[in-house]
């Protein structure tokens, strides 16, 4: 027996339940970890309130990144072996493939012998941020040293990652935050500018910043009524990578400018890289080599014990961190 958390209906924090559950041995080309750590996301917050991309029958669990050890394998697997320090790709499902428990079963080709470097918490808050803001920031935009790029959600721990990620190639991060509360957190982590959404003319402060070159690439996460002063100050032909949507008010279209400049304005989801496999590889290979250089490290906003789960999703919630929550078991 293991415990793992479920909830059994849609809702708050307060329907995550720890339960002993009898989970299956691996099967073949799966690895069962013992899970150490826990990386908490808003996908995560999402699928409890029923209103995430995919829809679980119920009960389910949840989670999409851990780190542990490998306890057992299924037939099939090479390239681990018993005991081996681990960190997990975020799979396609976290229905299919919940991370939340004691142990936890994943896809061995998920599975990343993580650096020494990173204890379990770190390796824990890795995958997710990280995988997402390559894949927008380089895979599909190119970021080029010298390019300023705008960020939106910035104290999340994608936005973390993403200032982080500009920096090691050269780029100029604007960071884009609601308020000027975490204006001088943001600073320290690497912005070159905070912008307060809610106090300032972004569209007169991005067009001051960057000047003539303008703004090439916006990373955004909200939408809604920022998408025309971020469109306004872009670069001709420049590309809007949206990734979330967490502003409840409408998102209008700038056709206008859209047209005037050429720009692209383009959805996307990290089961893009996740989903191809040389992608992946290639991900893989930028984000360790960051960590090992020192240029990415995860920002832990706070740790929580794996029994105050629900308090752990109600910070999650809260809009007072600034980067990851973790889980420790």
């Amino acid at each position: 027996m293991s415990r793992v958390i479920r909830f059994h209906r849609h809702g708050g924090p307060e329907v995550l339940l720890i339960e002993e559950a009898e989970l299956p041995l691996p099967g073949r080309g799966e690895i069962r970890i013992q899970v150490k750590a826990l990386g908490l996301n808003r996908a995560e917050a999402l699928l409890r309130k029923g209103s995430y991309i995919e829809t679980p029958g119920l009960p389910s669990g949840l989670g999409l990144e851990a780190a542990g050890v490998v306890e057992s394998m299924g037939a099939g697997v090479d390239g681990f072996s018993l005991g081996d320090a681990v960190s997990i790709i975020p799979p396609q499902s976290m229905v299919r493939w919940p991370a939340y428990g004691e142990l936890a079963t994943f896809p061995a080709d998920l599975l990343v012998k993580h650096p020494s470097s990173l204890g379990w918490v770190d390796a824990a808050a890795l995958w997710m941020p990280y995988l997402t803001a390559y894949g927008a920031l380089i895979d599909i935009a190119g970021l080029r040293p010298g390019e300023f790029v705008a960020i939106t959600a910035a104290s999340s721990s994608v936005g973390l990652a993403a200032i982080q990620i500009a920096n090691h190639v050269g780029a100029r991060p604007i960071a884009i935050t609601r308020t000027s509360a975490k204006r001088q957190a943001l600073l320290a982590q690497g912005a070159g500018d905070v912008l307060a959404a809610e106090e300032e003319d972004l569209e007169a402060r991005l067009k001051a910043i960057a000047g003539p070159q303008g703004v090439r690439v916006v990373f955004d996460a909200i939408g809604g009524p920022l998408f025309v002063p971020l469109t306004v100050a872009m670069a001709r032909g420049g590309m809007l990578i949206e990734y979330g949507g967490l502003s409840s008010e409408p998102t209008p279209f700038p056709l206008f400018t859209v047209l005037s400049k050429s720009l692209t304005l383009r959805g996307y989801l990290v089961h893009e890289i996740t989903g191809d496999p040389a992608r992946l590889e290639a991900a893989k290979g930028f984000i360790l080599d960051g960590v090992q250089k020192g240029a990415l490290r995860p920002v832990i906003a706070r740790t929580f014990a794996f029994d105050e789960i629900v308090e752990a999703h109600r910070f999650l919630e809260s809009n007072l961190q600034l980067g990851k929550v973790v889980v420790t078991l």
